[in-house]
């Protein structure tokens, strides 16, 4: 094996996830970290095994070889991550913000046979119609589990590979092999799972690992939650392709952030947005540069914070576009200009088209001062023209034909992987984000589905109609505004909403709006469609009434039953500063 630093050389001939599982044997350096726990890639893969032929007697015989797994960032995930790579099976990400039957729905619809948790998450099972018997809930931090693996304990990854030990889920895993079902929401309101195989996952893995150079002495720290695909495709992967090691928390955490970056060593780290405003509210120090983190990759830090970070931390953040679906990439290159995203990766033909012609739009021309001059006609949908990576979603035939224009004679664009994303391409052709094209939110770096809250927020009787629609995040993603046309008579009451808010029990975290406007009738178009374009436009600036919870940098989502109060012109000015601040108040006119 390569010496301790050589770059992407870790496991480079790998064509599986499960190849890349079984060189950890005999790899006796350090493979993972958690808190006091440490554990060599030696011990990773053996644990591994165990948990494989574990699920190899657990599934049932003609079932679905996929296990939802409901945890934190424990050693356990990825421990399942692996065991499900070497079994041929797949994890299911299950997402602990969904509540009530929205969580029996994700359970259920990718047909999970196992289910893997922990104490702390039990409670947000209690109650539910699961497909998934008791004795096959295996909650990790009981020690009936222990004593469920301990037989299995000794098994070795060769011996899954031959079948010596459990009866195997799948056989021998090729790189067609599902490996991954990750959820991610659309306009239809129900969370699609998008598949990925192992073959998919190595190539990233392996991508990742070439692109930033992965040492097999570096640390990659996994404080995004792995039910994402951030921390999987972006953080482990590399990590496993370069044969270097983990270090998981269990939850992100702005204050331990870099406490646990010096005790573990971290050198490489995923984010989404949102973490970087944490990091950058907290106390600065003068130590906040001692510290051996090289690069941060993720997405939706703002220009205006990626340039903070850096100047702050010493760190250089690298932004991605990209989806657990895999049909589009864009990079970061050192030339990306303030305000955008990056360049197509390799091997993506990727454009901006008109969505009804598919005809390439004219290119983007900025003012010195980087603002769009012909918005009107040089934003469109972004595509990818060429081969994709795209592998669909779990049972949903429909909306993978969407995805791809599929199904019809002489669709336009047939063939291609429509994003759902509108962008324009400067002259120098790097792309810019400017939206979504249909009625998706993104908080916190979550999709969300517009219908799923409108269902909810209907409930509410004062509400002869409900809108759900996003408006710009002053920082990065969107945040959900509500309009809500009162019925005759009515009058909204600020605590009676809050309180309804709290009784929903398949109200997600990340659902509550942070505004609600109140209107006599919702706006609607000539086919009597609810007008979200007029109502996204003016967002709270608008005549009517709106009431909101503040915007603050430590509480970006709203929780359910938060108190609610009148938005004043006063709370509009500070808004609209914090907005120029950021470098996004340009978004709210689009």
């Amino acid at each position: 094996m390569a010496a301790n630093g050589t770059i992407g050389q870790g496991r480079s001939g790998a064509a599986t996830v499960a190849e890349l599982v079984q060189a950890q044997w005999g790899d006796h350096r350090v493979g993972a970290k958690y808190e006091d726990l440490v554990l060599t890639h030696h011990e990773l893969a053996g644990a591994a095994a165990a948990r494989a032929a574990l699920l190899g007697e657990l599934l049932p015989r003609g079932a679905e070889p996929h296990l939802g797994v409901l945890l934190g960032n424990v050693p356990e995930y990825p421990l399942w991550l692996s065991a499900a790579a070497l079994a041929g099976a797949a994890v299911v990400g299950i997402n602990p913000t969904r509540r009530g039957p929205e969580l029996a729905r994700d359970i259920s619809h990718t047909d999970c046979a196992l289910l893997i948790t922990e104490r702390a998450l039990l409670p947000l099972l209690a109650g539910l119609d699961l497909p998934v018997p008791p004795g096959r809930i295996l909650v990790v931090d009981d020690p009936a589990y222990r004593d469920l693996l301990g037989p299995y304990e000794g098994t070795t990854p060769g011996e899954i590979a031959a079948g010596g030990r459990g009866r195997g889920a799948a056989g021998t895993p090729a790189p067609a092999s599902r490996m991954l079902l990750y959820f991610t929401s659309g306009s239809t309101g129900a969370p699609k799972a998008a598949l990925c195989t192992q073959g998919r996952l190595a190539a990233a893995g392996h991508s990742l690992a070439r692109h930033f150079e992965v040492r097999r002495d570096d640390v990659h720290y996994l404080c995004m939650p792995m039910f994402h695909g951030n921390a999987v495709i972006a953080g482990w992967a590399p990590a496993l392709a370069g044969g270097a090691a983990v270090a998981l928390r269990r939850r992100f955490s702005a204050s331990a952030f870099l406490p646990d970056v010096r005790r573990y060593g971290a050198t490489y780290f995923t984010y989404v947005g949102r973490a970087v405003q944490y990091l950058l509210a907290t106390p600065s120090a003068p130590d906040d540069r001692d510290h051996p983190l090289r690069c941060g990759f993720g997405t939706e830090a703002g220009a205006v914070d990626a340039a903070r970070f850096a100047e702050r931390f010493g760190v250089r953040l690298t932004e991605g576009y990209g989806s657990s679906e895999g049909g589009a990439a864009i990079r970061r290159t050192p030339d990306t200009p303030p305000g955008a995203v990056g360049r197509a990766a390799p091997g993506d033909d990727l454009a901006v088209v008109d969505p009804e012609t598919g005809a390439e739009l004219p290119r983007a021309r900025l003012d010195p001062a980087g603002r769009l001059l012909n918005g009107g006609e040089a934003t469109g949908e972004l595509v990818n023209r060429g081969r994709s990576s795209f592998e669909g979603y779990w049972r949903n035939p429909e909306a993978t034909a969407a995805r791809t224009r599929g199904r019809g004679e002489g669709r336009v664009g047939a063939g291609w992987y429509w994003t759902g994303d509108l962008f324009f391409r400067d002259t120098e052709g790097f792309f810019h984000f400017a939206g979504r094209t249909d009625d998706r939110l993104r908080v916190d770096s979550e999709n969300l589905a517009a219908a799923v809250i409108e269902n909810i927020l209907a409930r509410y009787a004062p509400a002869a109609g409900v809108a759900v629609y996003a408006v710009p995040d002053p920082v990065a993603g969107d945040q959900v505004m509500a309009a809500l046309a009162l019925r005759d008579g009515a009058v909204f009451d600020p605590d009676d909403f809050a309180a309804f808010l709290a009784a929903q029990p398949d109200l997600g975290t990340k659902m509550a709006p942070r505004f609600v406007r109140t209107m006599e009738a919702l706006p609607v178009t000539a086919t009597h469609k609810v007008h979200r374009a007029a109502l996204r436009r003016t967002g709270f600036r608008c005549p009517e009434p709106v009431w909101w919870t503040p915007v603050a940098p430590v509480a970006p989502v709203v929780p359910a039953g938060s108190a609610y109060r009148r938005f004043t012109a006063a709370d509009q000015a500070a808004l609209l500063a914090l907005y120029r601040d950021h470098d996004r108040a340009h978004l709210l006119d689009r």
